[in-house]
């Protein structure tokens, strides 16, 4: 059976600057990025006629976190389009690129930008506060009104539960949990781009202050400017790309409750159903895998994606994390680039950029040797959405 995301690849990667409060406007780091993904596809702009964003501009509810919509981007670049997209809705911030992906194998476009910016870092720093919840001084309303009360208004006290409650039901310590960042800045220190590169040892995140229990410092992802774009266009039309790679599957699955704190596994999260559906599109499985690139927005996100990925089994993310299996040289390298927890938050679009770059065998310094399939994966909570790719 030949599904739709066969009929697609994934024909360019772009990424403007990346740093800490660098100043500029979304639109300004978007453009730098659209152009350096077009021109890394081997296209030209006439050649775009689609865009797809995630969540849109949201610029009012929280600044810095969506600066820049597909109708900025469009009129900016004076692009022709046949078709757009844009909404917090779907598989995670990966809804962008699975509805550009659809809409590429039903001919509504051929090369499509998928784009995700923010410019958190520079909004905070001017102290407008930037964050998922959007509380802005507006009234609370639907489920954060639940939450609220208790003061907890931040994805990592939310995620910080689940990872005590991991902790609880199956011994998962903290010095386990350590090996994800750890992991992470080793990989940062190979990746020039990465906001953190200084060394990290064992010592220095046990000493770390407290952010939501468990979580220290070190367990939650760095905010960013910056803007990454991934170009998606017709498989049928690979001899005009520069160095396409294919997508074998996407996951993007929710048969839970879509829910922060009611899911029927308080342990679990919406990747075990994207994982699931991922897998039921393809015969590859897990022992086929060279590489992962998996949304650390916090170090206990990445561990649930392995276990609902199958790396290990439920439960079993602490002892699998242990040993080195997760650095460059190890059985299955994870976030090569330096995760969102020492490069930047990207979105998940950095998981997906730094997926290709490894399979097309140009992430000078940090290169998985012989990589051909890699898995990236976006979300937490009740958001998230997979690709598994393939050199083309």
């Amino acid at each position: 059976m030949e599904l739709g995301e066969h009929k697609v690849v994934i024909s360019g990667v772009g990424q403007s600057d990346i740093g800490r409060r660098l100043n500029r406007t979304g639109l300004d780091l978007t453009v730098q990025a659209a152009l350096a993904a077009v021109d890394d596809a081997g296209l030209q702009l006439s050649d775009i006629d689609g865009i797809s964003t995630w969540p849109g501009a949201a610029t009012d509810a929280a600044p810095g976190f969506s600066p820049c919509g597909a109708a900025d981007l469009k009129e900016a670049l004076r692009l022709e389009l046949s078709w757009y997209s844009a909404g917090p809705e779907g598989a995670a911030q990966y809804a962008a690129v699975v509805n550009a992906v659809a809409a590429v194998a039903t001919g509504l476009a051929n090369n499509v930008l998928c784009f995700r910016t923010a410019t958190e870092s520079t909004s905070q720093s001017l102290g407008r506060p930037a964050s998922v919840v959007g509380l802005g001084g507006s009234r609370v309303s639907g489920p954060i009104a639940y939450m609220a009360p208790y003061n907890a208004i931040s994805a990592a006290n939310w995620i910080g539960m689940m990872a005590q409650r991991h902790m609880h039901e199956f011994g998962t310590t903290r010095e386990q949990l350590g090996q994800i960042p750890l992991t992470c800045r080793a990989h940062a220190q190979l990746n020039p781009r990465a906001i953190y590169r200084d060394p990290l040892t064992l010592e220095d995140y046990l000493a770390a202050r407290m952010i939501s229990t468990p979580f220290c410092l070190y367990d939650c992802d760095i905010v960013v400017d910056a803007s990454t774009v991934i170009v998606v266009s017709r498989a049928d039309r690979q001899a005009d790309l520069r160095a396409p790679v294919r997508i074998e599957a996407m996951g993007t699955a929710l048969r839970d409750r879509s829910s922060w704190y009611q899911q029927a596994d308080f342990t679990q999260m919406a990747s075990v159903d994207a994982a699931a559906s991922m897998w039921e599109r393809t015969d590859l499985t897990t022992a086929d895998v060279d590489c992962v690139q998996l949304y650390d927005g916090f170090s206990y996100i990445a561990l649930a994606w392995l276990e609902a990925l199958g790396f290990c089994g439920h439960g079993e993310g602490g002892p699998f994390v242990e040993g080195g299996r997760l650095r460059l040289g190890g059985e299955l390298p994870m976030n090569t680039h330096g995760g969102q927890l020492s490069a930047g938050r990207l979105h998940g679009y950095g998981f997906l950029y730094e997926a290709v770059v490894q399979l097309r065998g140009e992430a000078e310094g940090r290169q998985v040797d012989g990589a051909e399939v890699a898995v990236a994966a976006a979300g937490g909570g009740p958001l998230a959405g997979a690709f598994l790719l393939t050199r083309s």
